[in-house]
């Protein structure tokens, strides 16, 4: 995959999360009675600004792509607002989302499960022209020539099923779908993850490419830092529904300050066998959202939790400039990267 070259993205909040929760109610017995919730995303709070790819990994189920599909009401909230340019998404009536649809997309993780196997290529790209614009026939063919262009595509092969195509090919045709509107707004919810790995390196070459053209702000959910460091500006990384950090891109990876980035960096193989990076290997299973830990959530599991994480939860407080962690104790001097060893 090429690096991402530097870019001046706006300092202007695009979207603006505010201690947002998604709780998703346990029921058991005979009258279905709520015995407890699911805590899949819980007081998370964030702001992407116009312009730049915005990094969310973690393992998997720790709310990412919740997270995801609340921000664009996919999902309802349980508690807490998302901003998109200071409109409220969750306060709007229908009709409101359905206008505000057309500025907010997403791509899905499976590239054949969100295509409808039944509906031809330019049906497919073509059915937000359809829903939310008043076009001819002939306007919509037009511009579905112009998507499938636009992401690589032959568009001699629109007449063709999905099934006819690449697992490659086919994100290509919802990566053409979800910008049909020219939204601001796209969710990339492991939109690379089911690809070969040399596969992956051209889609995440696509969406930089329309992102530079089409002015696009992306939210880019993946559970491997190494795909993320790619494309993103800035990383947040979830654990147990909560946001542990949150960095520039680059400074992330030069020197986590959470414990638990420090654990999923080290998991990143070097590309050169002369470059060894020790293993952080951390014990236990991940805790039940269910039942989460009290204090912090991931000292069950930290090499370095004291007394105080069980008891405290930590906050998502700045400690240096532009860089957040929600630690008792960060990695930073005195308490380095080398003590996780």
């Amino acid at each position: 995959m090429s690096m991402q070259e530097p870019k001046m993205e706006s300092q202007e909040n695009l979207i603006e999360v505010k201690h947002l929760k998604k709780y998703f109610p346990i029921k058991a017995g005979l009258f279905n009675r709520v015995v407890g919730n699911v805590k899949a995303v819980d007081d998370v709070s964030i702001s992407i600004r116009k312009g730049e790819t915005f990094g969310l990994v973690g393992e998997s189920g720790c709310g990412k792509s919740t997270f995801g599909r609340v921000v664009l009401k996919l999902q309802s909230a349980t508690e807490g607002e998302v901003l998109f340019n200071g409109q409220d998404v969750h306060s709007l009536n229908n009709s409101e989302l359905r206008k505000l649809r057309e500025e907010m997309q997403i791509i899905f993780q499976d590239p054949f499960g969100s295509l409808n196997p039944r509906f031809l290529v330019k049906d497919i790209i073509g059915e937000p022209l359809r829903v939310h614009r008043h076009m001819s026939a002939k306007e919509i063919d037009d511009r579905v020539v112009e998507l499938m262009q636009l992401v690589g595509l032959d568009p001699t092969r629109r007449n063709r099923y999905p099934h006819e195509f690449s697992g490659g090919q086919r994100q290509r045709i919802g990566i053409a779908r979800a910008i049909a509107l020219n939204p601001q707004f796209i969710v990339a919810d492991e939109a690379v993850s089911a690809l070969d790995v040399s596969v992956q390196s051209q889609v995440i070459n696509l969406l930089m490419k329309l992102q530079k053209e089409l002015g696009l702000t992306f939210l880019f959910i993946a559970h491997g830092l190494n795909v993320v460091r790619h494309i993103s500006d800035r990383v947040g990384v979830m654990y147990l529904g909560k946001m542990v950090e949150v960095a520039e891109t680059e400074e992330l990876f030069a020197h986590p300050l959470h414990p638990y980035t420090a654990a999923l960096l080290s998991a990143i193989p070097k590309p050169s066998p002369t470059r060894k990076r020790e293993r952080i290997v951390l014990k236990g299973d991940v805790p039940s959202p269910a039942n989460p830990p009290s204090g912090c959530r991931f000292h069950t599991r930290c090499p370095l939790a004291q007394e105080k994480c069980s008891q405290v939860e930590p906050l998502l407080e700045e400690v240096l400039p532009g860089r957040q962690v929600a630690c008792h104790f960060p990695l930073l001097e005195g308490n380095e990267l080398k003590n996780l060893q």
